[in-house]
């Protein structure tokens, strides 16, 4: 067996500590973590009454968390591979707890979006923790921890709903945040005591030019992709961000290709089980979000329009929420999956069940137990292909890359995210029927967005089809061991 996976203690040297305890602190950091998405649906309406500014201004707080999480993720896999995973994450929930406290202080616009933004820095915990788990845990243990944190993503912002909406149903506003603060100093004290330090690292210098080109890149891309409903697809801010995004992306990949120490090495991204991965990764995001797009929505539309079901905020969430607890159960069969057949067919078979889903709630829509049915099938999709991800892509790249590489996978997802809010924006705001005065979106527009993230999930399951094949009975070990994993020759 190689010297990467002997991981036995030598003479005079100390025993490695015991991380029995990684796993569940770990997940419970990432569930804290992506329960920020959630946070603050319950208020959106009365923001602008809250903080005394009008609805476009407020958006900016949901705004300002995606396009912070979007450059602090990389970022941080990158410092983390550096410097210490355990030490990022520390860094990661610290963030995470002062913007919560700033938020929870905040009656003003400023303040808020502030706060909010350093929430979404705290985003690269999910992926410094997984991480962290292919440096600390043995082979064996490896693909059921790996899928357990990567569910905590889905777990954390289903729950998020329903807990926020009984949170502003029954406090101030402002209880959110410092719940969020409480829950973030629990997490932080148990990575503290309970995880770790990775002795794995990479050295050298932080890419500080190629941080900056990436973060320009990606804040005119999703700023573009988010506000573009609002200023219009066609205007000229719009089409100009997405030409700076283009022309910025371009000359940062350009100079981390001639940069010996990049922020994200572009050669080991462009490496077949990486990219075609990544690519992947876009499409099952995309179809992880639509539901989200249009569950609640049609659940507490009126009865009176012929489709919705009347329902309250609480009970949307309640409907969401088993889909979490869905992708957290079945984290162990995705592991055992992937055991067996490799983490291709895994993506694979995740991405099917996923369509499935779709397809079944565009064919029932008249009743809650519908609904409740539809995501946890599609939750149970997700938790397979969130297993997977994380798998293959440690399957190809050094130890030393594990952050940098797992936090790229990360942003490719959130991207998937990010697009199918905007196509669905466009969808719910173009096909629409009268009811009271008011135009709202039609069941049809529903159905619509239902079977773009069919199609989304069909199109990961094609693009996950391109990945090289792999022994299955080598894959874990090939991720302890830092090296890729061969093609099989079947």
């Amino acid at each position: 067996m190689s010297d990467a996976l002997d991981r036995s203690p030598t003479p005079g040297t100390a025993a490695p500590p015991k991380t029995g305890a990684v796993v569940p602190v770990l997940a419970f950091g990432g569930i804290v973590v992506s329960l920020m998405q959630t946070l603050v649906i319950p208020i959106v309406g009365q923001l602008p009454q809250y903080l005394n500014a009008s609805a476009a201004d407020t958006a900016w707080a949901i705004t300002a968390t995606l396009l912070a999480a979007a450059v602090a993720t990389p970022v941080m896999g990158r410092l983390g591979d550096m410097y210490g995973k355990r030490r990022m994450l520390l860094v990661s929930m610290a963030m995470l707890v002062v913007g919560s406290v700033v938020a929870g202080l905040s009656d003003s616009l400023v303040p808020m979006i502030v706060g909010r933004a350093l929430q979404g820095l705290s985003s690269g915990v999910i992926p410094l923790g997984i991480s962290i788990l292919r440096d600390e845990l043995p082979a064996e243990k490896l693909g059921s921890a790996t899928a357990m944190i990567s569910a905590s993503l889905g777990v954390g912002g289903a729950l998020g709903l329903p807990v926020a909406a009984l949170i502003a149903d029954n406090f101030d506003w402002h209880m959110l945040f410092w719940i969020s603060a409480a829950l973030g100093v629990v997490a932080l004290v148990l990575v503290l005591i309970m995880v770790p330090e990775s002795k794995v690292r990479t050295g050298g210098r932080f890419d500080l030019p190629g941080s900056l080109g990436m973060a320009a890149g990606l804040i005119c891309l999703l700023l573009a992709i988010s506000k573009g409903g609002d200023w219009g697809w066609a205007s000229g801010t719009t089409l100009g961000l997405f030409a700076a995004a283009v022309v910025v992306l371009l000359a940062w990949g350009f100079y981390e290709l001639r940069n010996d120490q990049p922020l994200v090495d572009l050669r080991s991204t462009a490496r077949p089980q990486v990219l075609i991965t990544n690519l992947a990764s876009i499409a099952i995001g995309f179809a992880m979000f639509s539901m989200s797009l249009v569950i609640p929505q049609v659940l507490q539309l009126p009865e009176e329009t012929g489709y919705g079901l009347g329902q309250s905020l609480l009970t949307a969430g309640l409907v969401m929420a088993p889909s979490g607890l869905v992708m957290m159960a079945l984290a162990p069969v995705s592991a055992l999956v992937t055991r067996a057949k490799g983490p291709k067919v895994t993506l694979m078979i995740g991405a099917l069940i996923v369509a499935v889903g779709y397809g079944l709630n565009v064919l029932l829509m008249s009743e809650v137990w519908h609904f409740v049915l539809a995501s946890c099938v599609i939750g149970a999709g997700i938790g397979f292909t969130y297993g997977a991800m994380p798998t293959l892509i440690m399957g190809a790249v050094p130890a030393s890359e594990t952050g940098a590489a797992n936090a790229l996978n990360t942003l490719m997802r959130s991207i998937g995210t990010s697009v199918a809010s905007a196509v669905a924006g466009v969808v719910l705001a173009q096909m629409t029927t009268e009811f009271g005065g008011f135009a709202l979106p039609s069941e049809d527009a529903f159905r619509t967005v239902l079977a773009l993230g069919a199609g989304a999930a069909l199109l990961g399951f094609v693009i996950a089809g391109f990945i090289p094949r792999q022994r299955a009975a080598g894959a874990e070990e090939a991720v302890v061991a830092g090296r890729a994993v061969e093609p099989s020759k079947a």
